[in-house]
């Protein structure tokens, strides 16, 4: 039997069913970030604490753009815009600007195999560097050993605006240096000064990439939606509905702790346009993220 409960003094949500280990903790003040989930009992997603969350934006929604933005400066439609640069020791925008987003619950739904929770974020007020208005809702979907994560899009000003979307979740091995990650990939990001993109380069990832002791922070563009993070007590699945499919990889100062980013764009996409979009006026953007237990 799934139960949702609402804490409305500090703002999340917990998710549980016992007879199917599983376990979820979303907290709607913070972005409806996703911060803890246990499928199987596998605890896949857990508190990063004593890393705090302003640190790390663990499983925030990157929208309306995901990682950097140089100096927080783009141009669109030949006028310039500045965003404001909250990643200040490199003077990036960083990780867009939903992830501090109070959302409120749409609707929850419980059934015999599943459990879903739609929330809503409706901003009204144009900023300085992004001076549109949008809606966006993201639907958790959990079953016993899957979660499947929707985000949707709606703007809803009288311009077009630009944007890339992602998913910023760290995922904890019980032994990292054993864990592996397969993809299918030919074309690996080079990032500069600042983890800014400054190109593209060939690669091969037909054999998997050992972490061992690595210290990651690095992008790809995948051929294939398919990435597999297998570790010694789970295999982990992630499958995407973009088009534009990037896989962002890093290791923070958290033992036995990756972050594996879906992103439909890549560090500086405002500038560089790798993977950049337009939405329209009354345009919708539908994309669905979904990790399971193999």
């Amino acid at each position: 039997m799934y139960q949702i409960n609402y804490n409305k003094v500090s703002h999340f949500i917990e998710v549980e069913n016992a007879k199917n280990r599983l376990y979820a903790k979303i907290y709607l003040n913070q972005g409806a970030s996703l911060r803890e989930l246990t499928l199987n009992g596998h605890a896949i997603i857990r508190d990063l604490s004593p890393l705090t969350y302003d640190d790390t934006y663990a499983s925030s929604i990157l929208f309306p753009f995901a990682n950097r933005v140089k100096d927080g400066e783009y141009m669109f439609k030949g006028k310039v815009f500045k965003l404001e640069t909250n990643q200040k020791e490199e003077n990036n925008a960083l990780h867009g600007l939903v992830y501090n987003k109070s959302f409120e619950v749409v609707e929850s739904k419980t059934e015999a195999d599943c459990v879903s929770i739609l929330l809503q974020y409706n901003e009204i007020n144009e900023t300085k560097g992004f001076p549109y208005t949008f809606n966006i809702q993201i639907k958790y979907e959990f079953r016993k050993d899957v979660l499947a994560l929707k985000v949707t899009v709606k703007n809803t000003s009288a311009k077009a605006f630009p944007f890339t979307l992602g998913w910023h979740p760290y995922f904890h091995s019980e032994n990292l240096y054993e864990s592996e990650i397969l993809m299918d990939s030919t074309c690996k990001i080079i990032l500069g000064d600042r983890n800014i993109t400054t190109g593209t380069t060939k690669t091969s990832t037909e054999l998997p990439i050992k972490i061992e002791n690595k210290q990651l922070d690095d992008c790809w563009a995948l051929n294939s939606d398919k990435v597999l993070f297998k570790t010694p007590k789970y295999d982990l699945q992630f499958n995407a509905s973009g088009n534009n499919n990037f896989l962002q990889v890093y290791t923070p100062p958290k033992a036995n702790t990756i972050a594996i980013e879906p992103t439909t764009g890549v560090s500086d996409s405002y500038n560089n346009k790798l993977g950049l979009e337009v939405l329209k006026p009354n345009e919708v953007y539908t994309i669905e993220w979904l990790i399971k237990i193999i």
